[in-house]
């Protein structure tokens, strides 16, 4: 008797040593989720200092470091229009502290244009959330003897060939945008790349360009100094920074829309418990008035909360689109 005593006791200890460590193994993903962030959380941005993309993630870090009580930092990765830090993000760890701040051009637009990226957007990431959106605005040089769209139109189809357009390189949303117009218009203009929109300024200034898509809080100080001429903006509706443009929809072209969005992903495998705290948080930052306020300065309007499917299912349809265009006008990166 003394002998079984003695072995029940040591199974007893033993199972009471063996017991919290399997308990910790189980409730590990859920424990870390809830315990996100401990420490410094980066956010990729794909694009150099300064640009677009760059300035809607510090408004937004900045915001969230104060919340989460941990810093967000920003780490530009540039190069290859997005797809360098968009490959880096995508192999690092799935612990919630590497994010991507993604635009339509790295997970829309680059898929379709570039088959040989170096990384799948479909399937090397894990959607989080749909952060903002972004319209762009319809410029003219002043010389143009055109003051609406449906103007601008009866011009370029009564000069065939004739007007030419800047855009900010081959594949880019700017030029995308300006094919899109000129399908759903039947006109034709002649693409002219640029290394950036701000090279192609002057030149439409002097009215040897005749229009662009620019983004709204670069176009319009030319707009307000009278260098350039508005006509409409691409968004869905009509935008705070400048309120009496209408929408190239309601001028003529029902059911155009052109944005680039901004979306949040982390690398492939992330739990479900800590994508919903990553989503959580950046949904309240979002809501909040400085950051609304920021990004509005930068003509962004932070997008509707949304699910992270909802938003994987919003990027795979963008992504149709703008296939579809990139196949019918046979746009290439070069």
């Amino acid at each position: 008797m003394i002998s079984l005593t003695r072995r029940a006791r040591s199974r007893a200890v033993a199972a009471l040593l063996v017991a919290p460590s399997a308990a910790l193994i189980v409730a590990s993903p859920q424990a870390l989720a809830q315990a996100w962030p401990e420490r410094t959380v980066r956010l990729v941005v794909p694009f150099p200092s300064g640009g677009a993309t760059d300035l809607v993630g510090r408004v937004i870090a900045q915001r969230l470091s104060k919340d989460l009580g941990q810093q967000v930092v920003v780490e530009n990765k540039a190069g290859a229009g997005g797809t360098l830090g968009s490959a880096e993000a995508a192999k690092a760890a799935p612990d919630g502290y590497t994010l991507l701040l993604a635009t339509s051009s790295t997970h829309s637009v680059a898929p379709q244009l570039m088959p040989k990226l170096p990384y799948d957007a479909g399937r090397d990431f894990t959607p989080i959330a749909h952060v903002a959106d972004a319209a762009s605005v319809l410029l003219v040089t002043p010389s143009l003897p055109a003051k609406s769209v449906a103007e601008l139109i009866a011009v370029a189809k009564a000069r065939p060939g004739q007007l030419n357009y800047a855009s900010s390189g081959n594949g880019t949303i700017v030029h995308l945008t300006t094919e899109a117009f000129k399908t759903q218009a039947g006109v034709f203009v002649t693409h002219i790349p640029y290394k950036g929109t701000a090279q192609s300024i002057p030149d439409i200034v002097a009215g040897n360009v005749h229009l662009i898509f620019d983004s709204i809080p670069s176009g319009m100080p030319h707009v307000k100094s009278g260098r350039l001429r508005a006509l409409a903006v691409t968004g869905p509706k009509r935008s705070e920074l400048a309120p009496e443009l209408p929408t190239v929809a309601e001028s003529g072209l029902p059911g155009f829309s052109s944005v680039t969005w901004f979306g949040l992903f982390g690398p492939r495998g992330m739990s479900a418990d800590t994508v919903a705290r990553v989503h959580d948080a950046f949904v309240k930052v979002l809501a909040t008035p400085e950051v609304v306020a920021g990004l509005a300065k930068l003509g962004a309007e932070p997008a509707a909360p949304s699910s992270p499917a909802r938003f994987a299912a919003m990027v795979a349809e963008d992504g149709q689109r703008w296939g579809r265009l990139i196949r019918e006008r046979k746009i290439t990166p070069e």
